[in-house]
């Protein structure tokens, strides 16, 4: 049978989940400092600096802002009311079923499909270090590592990202710290930097602001997978307060750090030495000689791919779960294991095992078909992540409304200036689909994931007409 989830009344309730709580807040925390920083900041940002110059900064301020403002909107609804769901849960209590049913589905759908994408990657990364392994060997090493990672206790999973964010925001202080270093001149054999570099070339907007615009749609997915922290807050044992202390170090820790990252690229090296494809962390670090720098990097980005690899598989898992708890998919993945506390007891294993099998099909199809038929998946994905931050904002703003009349209390966190920045989040979230209609690369990606959502719509309108014409249908 569907159960809605209860809308706040007094103080709202979230039904117990079956979900063993074996997260910490260390790992929580790391998991939203680290859980966004991977290849797309590593080597994706060198097309942003190609197209923008030295004003990719302030597309990375712009896009950081958005995606921060986003995520402070998904914390005040998590830690007034955490579920394993998370946003799709909250937009089936705010705007209705068909939007729990859609966003949730759209959102497995895209880390399904970028979970092939990171396994690909991983694995040409490690062929190039022993080429006797063929990739498809690599990639199912990891596919059957971090299966079994996620089939176990889920402290296990928060363990492995742990120690990769770890390694991943690490990775980004040493280089913020040389990095001002050589601006100063104070490395040896290194003169001071100085603002040359920002200015010169065609000075600190060379391509205008249409420059800059370009680089929002440049790295504005690179902030996709903050979401999962509040998936995960609802497996440790103080979800509510857990996330808002997830939420409130991570945005503004992971600003300074993207921000940070490329005001120092931008400031030692010219714009015009950036290839798009290529890591401007590696030209930097080469710049002011550091030994091995190409395999530094490669090995850091390694660990933010298979990183994105655990966190998209666990964060899958969970929201076919959910969505299972709801009666919107199959009700056979809400097997849970059994177990001691402490063990693999509690654990959707079967929700993982749907999660990974699909991954794999994306990885078969993106190794013999990557510019065919995966190359279409890609880009019924490519645009989601903006799909599912509107559905967030339109959700927080109908819940914030209901929670100050029945429960203010549940606002451990709030979203700032509500309800005017939810709205002009949503004006920019639009703004961005708009220009990505208006760029010939960026407009496949637009048009696919539109019709992939109008498909996903269908069905849950469909489902929603079925059952209003057999009540019966319902008690399933």
């Amino acid at each position: 049978m569907h159960e809605a989830p209860p809308t706040p009344s007094g103080a709202p309730t979230t039904p117990a989940e079956p979900l063993q709580h074996g997260l910490k807040q260390r790992h929580l925390t790391m998991l939203g400092l680290g859980g966004v920083i991977g290849a797309g900041l590593f080597v994706g940002s060198g097309a942003g600096i190609a197209v923008a110059g030295p004003a990719i900064v302030v597309s990375y301020l712009i896009a950081g802002t958005l995606a921060m403002l986003v995520m402070r909107m998904l914390g005040e609804m998590s830690a007034a009311m955490p579920a394993s769901g998370s946003f799709s849960v909250h937009a089936e209590r705010a705007l209705g079923r068909w939007a729990g049913f859609s966003v949730g589905w759209l959102y497995w759908f895209l880390l399904v499909v970028v979970l092939a994408v990171e396994a690909t990657a991983a694995a040409q990364i490690a062929h190039g270090w022993v080429p006797a392994v063929e990739p498809w060997a690599w990639v199912l090493l990891f596919m059957v590592v971090f299966t079994a990672a996620n089939l176990t206790a889920v402290k296990n999973f928060g363990e492995f990202e742990f120690w990769f964010a770890s390694l991943k925001v690490g990775a980004i202080v040493v280089f913020l710290g040389l990095g001002v270093l050589a601006v100063l001149g104070w490395l040896p054999d290194t003169d001071p930097a100085g603002m040359t570099n920002l200015t010169g070339q065609g000075g600190f907007l060379p391509n205008g602001w249409g420059g800059v615009v370009s680089g929002v749609l440049t790295v504005v997915f690179a902030f996709g997978g903050l979401e999962v922290v509040t998936i995960a807050a609802a497996e440790t044992d103080d979800p509510a307060r857990a996330v808002g202390r997830a939420v409130r170090s991570a945005v503004v820790r992971i600003l300074f750090f993207y921000v940070g990252s490329m005001l120092v690229i931008v400031t030692v090296l010219p714009w015009t030495a950036q290839q798009a494809g290529l890591s401007p962390y590696v030209k930097v670090l080469d710049s002011i000689g550091v030994p091995s720098a190409a395999q530094i990097m490669n090995i850091v980005v390694f660990v933010a791919l298979l990183s994105a690899l655990n966190a998209n598989l666990y964060g899958s898992s969970r929201m076919v779960f959910s969505l299972a708890e709801r009666g919107e998919a199959p009700r056979g993945l809400l097997k849970v294991s059994g177990g001691p506390r402490g063990t693999a007891g509690g654990v959707p294993r079967r929700a993982v095992l749907a999660s990974v099998a699909f991954g794999f099909v994306s990885v078969l199809l993106n190794l013999l078909w990557p510019d065919t038929v995966f190359l279409y998946m890609l880009n019924s994905v490519g645009a989601v992540l903006l799909f599912v931050w509107a559905l967030i904002a339109a959700s927080q703003l109908r819940l914030r409304a209901r929670l100050e009349q029945e429960a203010p209390g549940a606002l451990a966190l709030r979203m700032w200036w509500f309800p005017y920045l939810t709205w002009l989040t949503l004006a920019g979230l639009f703004g961005v689909l708009v220009l990505m209609l208006t760029d010939d690369a960026a407009r496949p990606q637009v048009l696919w994931s539109a019709g992939a959502t109008a498909l996903v719509l269908l069905v849950a309108v469909g489902r929603q007409w079925r059952e209003r014409g057999n009540p019966a249908s319902a008690d399933r």
